[in-house]
């Protein structure tokens, strides 16, 4: 049996094995494929994996032999999952695999902002500490967290892991739930006070997204949203891009109604040169690398073989089709 990765260079550089595949068949790596090299690569195959490489109705419908579709992510939006259900096709994901990293990631871009260790460290690094008379020195301001109230909206697993972190930081935590808060939820998690948007906007320092991409979650941060949250509040995006109106964020961060952003994520992935927060001030971007650390990638690599195996078992799981 022949199992093609299609786009694996993401997931594996080459720092980790795919030898949990190797186990289950004949494998074959791409570390890309184009749009017109997925007909040839996936001729006569029935199972594949893929990253980022898009499966649209109009690419399905030319694979006759394809079966089973193991994306290498939570995400599952590059495939046309309503075609593969009515076709017959297993889709399967990796759900929950970043929460350690991610919720890691938020607070390590919340620290960044609030003690600005790297540009101290480039300061010291180029001399400015040696030539100072005083014992230390610091360029800007810093702010201690202690006392501050952080906004989630949304409320998984991450969140509610960045919600004991920050807890024990010293501050209050506000979360915002689209769906209903069982009280099982709130005796996981008796740090956190539930609210509602329009209480979250209003009293956090500090908003953190937390949430999926929807239509209702689109553009959710918008000149109309921001205009109601604090003055100099500071915002964390480490869930999906297109969250922000990036424009309205940009604008807001010129006039300081937001003091500052932290994203792993824009709307349009790698970064266009046009995005305006580019230019927008105090404003720190990393490219969406949340889930890549090398122990969170394992993880990965074992729930992708994991799906795998159980569906040739004929009991899949993680299925989204």
């Amino acid at each position: 049996m022949k199992i093609v990765v299609l786009d694996g260079y993401t997931e594996n550089p080459g720092d980790i094995s795919w030898a949990p595949f190797e186990a289950l068949g004949e494998l074959v790596t791409y570390d890309y494929t184009a749009p017109d090299e997925i007909f040839e690569r996936l001729s006569g195959v029935s199972i594949c994996l893929t990253n980022k490489t898009c499966f649209p109705k109009e690419v399905l419908e030319k694979l006759p032999d394809l079966r089973y579709i193991g994306c290498l992510s939570t995400g599952f939006n590059v495939v046309d999952v309503a075609y593969c259900k009515e076709h017959g096709i297993t889709v399967t994901n990796i759900p929950e695999y970043a929460t350690f990293a991610t919720a890691q990631m938020t607070i390590a871009l919340l620290l960044e902002i609030c003690n600005a260790v790297g540009h101290h460290s480039d300061l010291v690094h180029q001399g400015v500490w040696s030539k100072n008379r005083d014992f230390c020195f610091w360029d800007g301001t810093l702010t201690e967290l202690w006392g501050k109230t952080l906004g989630l909206f949304g409320f998984g697993k991450i969140a509610s892991r960045v919600s004991r972190i920050a807890s024990e930081l010293g501050m209050r935590v506000l979360a915002c739930r689209r769906s209903e808060v069982t009280d099982d939820m709130r005796k996981a998690d008796p740090q956190v006070t539930f609210v509602d948007a329009e209480t979250l906007w209003k009293e956090s320092d500090i908003l953190s997204f937390h949430c999926p991409l929807t239509a209702d979650t689109t553009g959710l941060v918008n000149s109309e949203t921001i205009a109601k949250m604090k003055d100099g509040v500071i915002l964390l995006n480490t869930s999906r891009g297109p969250v922000l109106d990036e424009a309205a964020v940009a604008e807001a961060l010129k006039r300081g109604k937001i003091s500052a952003l932290g994203a792993d994520v824009v709307s349009v992935e790698p970064i266009r040169e046009s995005n305006p927060l580019l230019s927008a001030p105090n404003t720190f971007l990393t490219p969406h690398i949340a889930w890549a650390p090398k122990e969170t990638r394992l993880r990965l690599m074992d729930v992708a073989a994991g799906n795998l195996e159980a569906y040739l078992k004929g009991s899949p799981v993680n299925v989204v089709s």
